[in-house]
């Protein structure tokens, strides 16, 4: 089965996408994955300001390696190196209706979100991500996408151009990619919001054992205990809550002691702490063997590129025929 995903490159990745990244790494087994950095889709949010595009490019790349993304059984590239999904774009926007565009449900709600934060993002290319989406995709020619819930619309939408493209043309080429609907921990950022970079409350899959300590310590736990040996209540705090991704052979325990009050907040942050720097600490170890070896890094992404740009070409010379152009 050929399975394609992708990311924008718009900053350090941080712990919310490692359970992404290593349901990308089990799927390696026995299928033909394709892997690319999204730097297109970027510019549709970031145009204005691409001073770290490249250099966010390379980190991804390492957080990828450092996950155990395998360059050797998986296609990674760059999605601008391949320039066929700009080409797929193009002639797929000559017959899709400028409707299906505007339907798509995170399209208002992104356009109103950036724009209080005073970004203007009423663009063509905005508005023409998913089916640039769809091009990435289905230039590939790829049987499924790994996604979640919340992108179901985006895949549906693709499978619609699919639909449509072999309509018009009389053609079976294209196949309508079904979804990979992946288990994927939701985790909040330090103070309880949603993970980001943006909002200052994320924690860098990179991160050094101080690192971690120092944006743990900061979490919110249960207002309601005032000295450490009042009993706790774990439903109310965020420790308690990634204690829950973390800690889930030991969860009982650390509950029991939380209702108990014979543990206090800082032992209980310090074990989480610990928890996840045993998680972090083989993707640091492999990440910096990575980027030490730097050639090496440019030539995974050069022989990236060229094998899906082979099999993107093929896909390309019949669309051209299909549509006589």
């Amino acid at each position: 089965m050929r399975i394609l995903s992708g990311m924008r490159p718009t900053g350090r990745l941080h712990i919310g996408h490692l359970s992404v990244l290593e349901n990308w790494v089990r799927l390696q087994q026995g299928n033909d994955c394709f892997y690319f950095i999204s730097d297109w889709h970027a510019l549709t949010t970031g145009y204005d300001d691409t001073a770290e595009l490249k250099h966010n490019i390379r980190e991804m790349l390492l957080d990828w390696l450092g996950a155990g993304l395998d360059p050797e059984v998986s296609t990674i590239f760059v999605q601008s190196q391949v320039k066929e999904h700009a080409e797929l774009h193009l002639l797929f926007s000559m017959f899709t209706p400028l409707s299906w565009l505007e339907r798509v449900p995170t399209y208002k709600d992104q356009l109103q979100q950036l724009g209080q934060e005073g970004k203007d993002i009423s663009t063509y290319g905005f508005l023409g991500y998913p089916l640039l989406m769809a091009a990435d995709i289905l230039v590939y020619l790829a049987d499924a996408v790994p996604v979640g819930e919340d992108q179901l619309p985006h895949l549906e939408f693709c499978r619609e151009v699919a639909r449509r493209f072999n309509y018009l043309y009389q053609t079976q080429l294209f196949p309508e990619p079904q979804a990979l609907l992946s288990q994927i921990a939701m985790i909040p950022g330090i103070d309880g919001r949603k993970m980001s970079k943006s909002y200052h409350n994320d924690i860098a899959m990179s991160a050094t054992p101080e690192e971690i300590w120092q944006r743990v310590r900061m979490m919110v736990t249960d207002p309601a205990r005032i000295h450490k040996n009042d009993p706790g209540h774990p439903e109310v705090c965020l420790v308690h809550t990634y204690h829950e991704i973390f800690s889930k052979e030991e969860l009982e325990e650390i509950r029991s002691s939380c209702r108990e009050g014979s543990i206090g907040c800082v032992a209980c942050k310090k074990r989480l702490a610990a928890k996840i720097n045993s998680v972090l600490e083989p993707v640091r170890e492999r990440r910096a063997s990575w980027a030490a070896k730097p050639r090496l890094v440019e030539e995974i992404i050069v022989e990236g590129a060229d094998r899906a740009r082979r099999l993107a070409s093929c896909t390309m010379q019949r669309v051209r025929e299909a549509m006589g152009v």
